[in-house]
C-alpha cells in the first residue's frame, strides 16, 4: 500500500510538486530542494520569510554530502551517530548551496530522518527534501493526515497517508560547530 502511495508522491516531487508526509513527530511538507518555484509555493503556504532558511531531510548521509561541510572537530563523530534519527544539526553549507534554502546564511539545518515513510520517499525520490512541518505561521504542527488535507487541500501536490513517529514536539535543532541545543 504505501509503495503506492511513496511513488505517486516521488513523482509528484519530480515534477516540481508540494507533498505532504508523515515524520519523526509531525506531518512535514516538502519538496525538491533545486525546485526553487516549488520551495517558494511551500513559504508562502506557512506564510514564512524566506529569510528563516529551511531544514533539509534525507534518507542518508550521500544524499545531503553535497549540500553541507562537515565539522573537522569531536562533533563530527556525535553528528554521523545521531542519525539516522530524529536529530537535526545546522552545519556549514556548501557554497553551491540555494539561498533559498538557507535563508542566505552559510548554513543549512539537515536531518537524516529514521521515519520509514519519509525516509522511503526520500530514497525513492533520489534526492534529500526541503521539509517543514505541515502548518501555516504561529499554528500548532499538524499530526493527522484529516488535519493536512483541511488545512492545505489543494495546495498540496499529494499527501502520503501515515502516522508520524512517536516524537511530542518536532525534532530537536542543534548546532554543528558548538553542539548547543537551538530548538528542543
Amino acid at each position: 500500500m504505501y509503495d503506492f502511495h511513496i511513488n505517486r508522491a516521488a513523482r509528484a516531487l519530480a515534477a516540481g510538486g508540494v507533498v505532504a508526509y508523515p515524520t519523526e513527530a509531525v506531518f512535514g511538507i516538502g519538496c525538491l530542494p533545486f525546485h526553487r518555484a516549488a520551495a517558494d509555493r511551500i513559504l508562502a503556504m506557512k506564510n514564512r520569510p524566506q529569510h528563516k532558511g529551511m531544514i533539509l531531510i534525507a534518507a542518508d548521509l550521500a544524499q545531503i554530502e553535497q549540500l553541507v561541510v562537515f565539522p573537522k572537530s569531536h562533533l563530527s563523530s556525535e553528528i554521523l551517530s545521531s542519525w539516522p534519527g530524529p536529530v537535526t544539526w545546522v552545519l556549514s553549507a556548501r557554497l553551491a548551496t540555494p539561498a533559498w534554502i538557507t535563508g542566505g546564511r552559510n548554513t543549512i539545518a539537515v536531518r537524516v530522518t529514521d521515519h520509514p515513510i519519509a525516509r522511503n520517499l526520500c530514497q525513492r525520490a533520489e534526492s534529500p527534501l526541503i521539509s517543514t512541518s505541515a502548518n501555516r505561521g504561529n499554528c500548532p504542527p499538524l499530526k493527522r493526515v484529516i488535519q493536512v488535507r483541511a488545512a492545505f487541500g489543494s495546495e498540496l501536490d499529494y499527501i502520503v497517508p501515515g502516522t508520524p513517529g512517536p516524537l511530542t514536539n518536532p525534532t530537536i535543532i542543534r548546532d554543528g560547530k558548538t553542539g548547543d541545543i537551538l530548538r528542543a
